[in-house]
């Protein structure tokens, strides 16, 4: 199988050189130091300021946002840091004032550097907590809706996903009937989910929230970072990705993460039914991921083994497990719920 030859010569120029330009141009002088940091999606990088500020650009890559969706995403991060949330909010920068800079055909955004390490997702204390400040960052997500970002709370994700892959042929030819097959399947049974869910109090969320996004500090607790994929959605669309293992321990998982939670904002329970059809759409939006930015030469390198037979194979495989994990169960211990995500799948988000 052959993918689909996209040249992508969006990060080309992006070298030390031309990243401490831009940030000159908006008043910012590196001391030399920079340090690249994990980001398949953006560009981003440490930078060491002469003022003796560390600082974090992130260069967006070209035409996957708009100005208007990039700004209301840092709109959103500056009203959570007025609430006292702890989150990176970026700075305004040159004149006029603005949080997206723009440099020789490129834009960017900088935040201070916030330290941490990852959270310890098995202790039942540090899940309460991160479930408190949840539930704080939805209280501000419900104030008002966002005007530009996306929205997942329907199965139309999932089939702009396989519209993509099937349209640049992305999928060998021997596999993509069984595959296409499994994928629409599921794609009617997550739209089944939500129509069954009506009346959903849809919200704006940091949309990707799983642990490598959650920066842990034991004096301070979580710092939330990376509210690139901002979405409007249904709040357990931050919660589920907090989850993993058997299906006990998830349900163990989940019952600190809401107890923290419903100290601070409500929870519809209803949603819980929609966590097996959002990791569905969430796997067949990351095929269709990779296969789009294969013309980037870091994912070659980094995903060697995406686009092969054994990788749609196992695709299929795995999308049929989840038709059988999204149908209707009676509800035990509150997560109706059959497995949970693996090592691979926590890789796979903190490469997005």
């Amino acid at each position: 199988m052959t993918l689909p030859s996209l040249s992508d010569t969006s990060f080309r120029d992006l070298t030390p050189e031309f990243m401490l330009d831009a940030l000159e141009s908006v008043g910012l002088y590196g001391d030399g130091r920079l340090l690249q940091l994990n980001s398949y999606e953006n560009r981003v990088l440490q930078v060491h300021l002469e003022d003796g500020r560390i600082a974090v650009a992130k260069f967006y890559r070209p035409g996957r946002w708009s100005d208007a969706q990039i700004l209301e995403e840092h709109e959103f991060a500056r009203e959570l840091q007025a609430a006292e949330i702890p989150v990176a909010a970026p700075w305004a920068l040159g004149e006029p004032a603005s949080s997206l800079a723009h440099y020789r055909g490129q834009r960017f955004a900088v935040t201070p550097r916030q330290g941490g390490r990852a959270p310890e997702l098995e202790d039942p204390e540090v899940l309460t907590w991160i479930g408190r400040y949840l539930g704080r960052i939805h209280a501000v997500g419900r104030s008002r809706p966002f005007a530009h970002r996306q929205t997942w709370a329907s199965a139309l994700p999932g089939q702009q996903a396989l519209d993509w892959l099937l349209a640049h042929e992305s999928v060998p030819l021997e596999i993509r009937p069984g595959w296409e097959d499994a994928v629409r399947r599921c794609l009617d049974a997550i739209q089944r989910a939500f129509d069954e869910t009506p009346d959903l109090g849809l919200l704006r969320l940091h949309g990707d929230c799983h642990p490598g996004n959650i920066l842990w500090t034991p004096d301070r607790g979580p710092h939330f970072v990376d509210l690139d994929d901002a979405v409007t959605g249904p709040a357990v669309q931050d919660l589920w990705m907090l989850l993993s293992g058997d299906a006990e321990s998830m349900r163990r998982q989940l019952a600190c993460v809401l107890e923290g939670y419903e100290s601070m904002a409500e929870f519809d329970h209803r949603e819980l039914r929609l966590i097996e059809p959002l990791r569905t759409l969430r796997m067949i939006h990351h095929s269709a991921w990779l296969a789009r930015r294969w013309g980037d030469p870091a994912f070659p390198a980094a995903f060697p083994w995406f686009g092969s037979s054994n990788y749609w194979s196992d695709q299929v495989v795995k999308l049929r497990e989840q038709l059988e994990a999204m149908q209707p169960q009676p509800l035990a211990g509150g997560l109706p719920m059959q497995g949970g995500a693996d090592e691979e799948e926590y890789k796979f988000w903190d490469a997005e």
